[in-house]
């Protein structure tokens, strides 16, 4: 047990010193991020739904470092809070959608055909749809909510995995090794999970980063048009929404949750990019031919 934990633990110190100086900053600034959504009800100064009218439109002072809103609710307070809500629908979604498109492109990319041709149309159909207007129409459809929202961004991305890994598998299924576990009788799907997805399923790891980047941002968006995750729940999306009305006088409501969703957005994708270059071979190609 504490052997293969070990060889992950090495396997993740290597890639991170591999990392550039950018890619190993927002590091850190994701892995805050998330700490922030485990421990918010120690980190929150208040309860995120309590009501301090004596405060209210209070900009920031020592009692209330980011100020607080028209009901006197504490900005940071809300902020901390709202870190989980973006998380929640950034990563669980993510990880469906990759749950649901991963067994689907490699199915399409393993055996071709017919099967690669109704199942790679389908997901074209979604994909060619923008994904807030197709986000505005399921959430029309199956109501609001942070369940809701999740569902809605788990549809919106897998067809993306099931094309990145029907790549990835059309080329690895070629290799000598796949030959030869064909050659020895075993199974479809054994010979997907075994010896195709492992190989395969890096360029899955780095496009999960930009998701969850690019479903925080699908999240503000639908919670800003009041379609997102629901009150008394606190969103980013929600905040900037609740205070444009107060713009440019008590700027604070609506400029911290936009800094914060601006924060996080940028250390996913630098992330993103650090990993696509560690990970990427024609990365490297690209580097040395420019030499």
């Amino acid at each position: 047990m504490v052997e293969p934990l070990r060889e992950k633990y090495n396997q993740f110190a290597d890639t991170y010193r591999q990392l550039d100086a950018s890619a190993r900053i927002s590091f850190w600034i994701v892995f805050g991020i998330v700490n922030t959504a485990i421990f918010a009800p120690i980190l929150a100064p208040y309860d995120p739904a309590a009501l301090h009218y004596e405060a209210s439109l209070q900009g920031p002072t020592l009692a209330h470092p980011l100020g607080a809103d028209l009901m006197g609710r504490d900005i940071l307070s809300r902020l901390i809070f709202g870190t989980r809500a973006s998380l929640a629908v950034g990563v669980v979604a993510v990880a469906i959608a990759v749950l649901i498109g991963v067994p689907l492109g490699s199915i399409a990319g393993y055996l071709g055909g017919w099967t690669d041709e109704f199942i790679m149309r389908s997901m074209d159909v979604v994909i060619s749809i923008p994904a807030l207007v197709l986000g505005l129409a399921i959430v029309g459809a199956i109501g609001a909510g942070l369940v809701n929202v999740i569902a809605v961004v788990a549809i919106v991305y897998s067809p993306q995995y099931a094309r990145i890994i029907r790549g990835s598998v059309l080329s690895v299924k070629e290799e000598e090794y796949v030959e030869a576990a064909e050659n020895t009788g075993l199974g479809n799907a054994s010979i997907l999970v075994k010896h195709i997805l492992p190989n395969a399923f890096t360029p899955v790891i780095v496009q999960s980063t930009y998701h969850v980047a690019t479903a925080i941002i699908l999240e503000a968006s639908l919670s800003f048009l009041g379609l997102g995750v629901q009150p008394p729940r606190p969103t980013w999306g929600m905040m900037i929404a609740n205070g444009r009305q107060y713009l440019p006088g008590e700027w604070w409501i609506s400029v911290f949750p936009g800094i914060a969703i601006m924060i996080t957005v940028l250390a996913f994708n630098i992330l993103g990019d650090g990993l696509q270059d560690e990970f990427d071979p024609r990365s490297e190609t690209e580097t040395g031919g420019g030499a």
